[in-house]
């Protein structure tokens, strides 16, 4: 399928060729660059596959890079039906690797991505051989009082017209969200809102907000199963100055996944925008090092 590329779209950004998928659901973009070793790069809200347009750029010399856009963001298509909750992305995420025939992943979450990847990789631990982690969560959010905050506007009628009429989680949130603001430039900030031009385009925004507390139960769900993960690699790349999803969050990630290797940055919560090189040394020297071990048989993959 060949859709026409947005005239926002500024190519010199985002040099990749644009390829789609059907789905149930909807059709689905997404880039593939490089050969290789398997990277696939998982979003959250409200960004997309440019995100990770740095890490592709570099480490598609080395490694096949893989980088979709939810259903309900980027370019892929924007139903207003679709259910876009963690679970639905998840579900969408492990067809797709399906279709595709993805195997040795090394997978990269990032917000909702996380419990949206992490549940595909725990489900699916034969096809996912490494994992990193960038400012995420994996467990119930019920009892967070930042959250329930959050869930109260999100759910009210003041709420909703904001995230819908405003396109208020790219604009403003987004903002909020970096430590160094120069890092977001105004081309860069303009591949963040032009993806949502008006409310029938926002919907994908709005039910990812409503789940972060209404998917509580099935985040700790997840969360209950990490264990299964304790003795194979796994990379936390994390800005320490992230407004959103604070210090305490990495601590509980250390005693969860006790074998990590841990790098943090004094970045906010977009850690691939704003230390870029150095999430693309962290992966690929993590890369690096499994495939060593795997040559010298250390590495059991249970």
């Amino acid at each position: 399928m060949k859709k026409q590329t947005p005239l926002w779209l500024d190519e010199s950004l985002y040099p990749f060729s644009h390829r789609y998928i059907d789905l149930p659901s909807a059709t689905m973009h997404y880039v593939d660059e490089g050969q290789g070793d398997v990277l696939l790069f998982v979003h959250g809200t409200p960004a997309w596959s440019f995100l990770y347009r740095e890490q592709i750029k570099t480490l598609r010399t080395k490694y096949r890079c893989i980088a979709i856009d939810h259903i309900g963001f980027g370019l892929s298509d924007k139903p207003e039906k679709f259910d876009g909750t963690p679970q639905a992305h998840s579900a969408n995420l492990a067809l797709f690797v399906e279709k595709l025939g993805l195997t040795n992943i090394t997978l990269v979450v990032h917000d909702f991505g996380g419990p949206i990847g992490l549940s595909f990789a725990l489900a699916h631990p034969e096809k996912v051989r490494n994992l990193v982690i960038l400012n995420t969560w994996l467990w119930k959010t019920s009892d967070n009082p930042d959250v329930q905050k959050v869930d109260k506007v999100v759910n009210s009628r003041l709420g909703k017209f904001i995230y819908l009429h405003t396109n208020f989680s790219p604009s403003i949130l987004m903002k909020k969200a970096f430590h160094d603001k120069s890092k977001l430039t105004k081309a860069i900030h303009l591949h963040y809102t032009r993806p949502f031009p008006n409310k029938a385009s926002r919907w994908g925004l709005l039910r990812l907000a409503q789940s972060l507390l209404g998917s509580s139960d099935w985040y700790e769900e997840q969360f209950n199963q990490l264990h299964k993960w304790q003795h194979k690699p796994a990379l936390i790349l994390w800005g320490t100055k992230d407004q959103f999803i604070k210090p305490a969050f990495l601590e509980k990630w250390k005693g969860a996944l006790p074998q990590a290797t841990v790098r943090t940055f004094d970045a906010g919560h977009f850690v691939q925008e704003e230390a870029s090189k150095e999430v693309c040394n962290a992966i690929d020297s993590l890369i690096q090092q499994n495939q060593f071990s795997l040559a010298g048989n250390t590495f059991t993959g249970t």
